[in-house]
């Protein structure tokens, strides 16, 4: 079987021109859902913003915005990383969104594991993830003499027999 592929990708109502309309108009829900889930969902990608004045406009400086934030910071990489979490543990939520606003920091904030290794360590045991980072730690063992065991056992079979 042969997949059909797309040549390009749907994304807003004006590359389906009447089809929606010929839809509703001869009550065909399933293919109005359907067209209408392949849309994109991101209002920047709506007809009405795609045209040639509207991307020409900075919106900005339009509406007098700052500088977008920093989607991304790797603490290997970048010499300043800005982390306000102990902001917020030591004053709160308030405190954090004043400093937030103040000293931006990334959305994300990762060491130098690729995204999709960050993915898989993230659903992984912590001892896996430790042994990932080499970080060993040799579990304790504590060996109990023949004698104890076989108190605890008794202890353990005159409670039972209690019961």
């Amino acid at each position: 079987m042969n997949a059909i592929q797309a040549s390009s990708t749907l994304v807003n109502e004006s590359q389906l021109g009447s089809r929606l309309n010929h839809a509703i108009g001869s009550n065909r829900r399933g293919e109005f859902g359907l067209l209408l889930s392949l849309l994109s969902a991101d209002a920047r990608d709506m007809a009405q913003f795609q045209t040639a004045t509207h991307r020409s406009n900075d919106l900005r400086t339009k509406f007098e915005l700052p500088v977008a934030q920093v989607l991304l910071n790797q603490t290997d990489i970048d010499d300043v990383v800005i982390d306000n979490s102990y902001v917020h543990q030591r004053d709160g939520a308030a405190a954090f969104r004043l400093a937030n606003v103040l000293h931006q920091e990334a959305l994300v904030i990762r060491k130098n594991e690729s995204l999709e290794m960050a993915d898989v360590l993230a659903n992984c045991e912590l001892n896996i993830r430790n042994r990932y980072q080499q970080q060993h730690t040799a579990p304790s063992i504590q060996l109990t003499h023949f004698v104890e065991q076989l108190q605890m056992q008794r202890q353990m079979s005159e409670l039972i027999a209690q019961a």
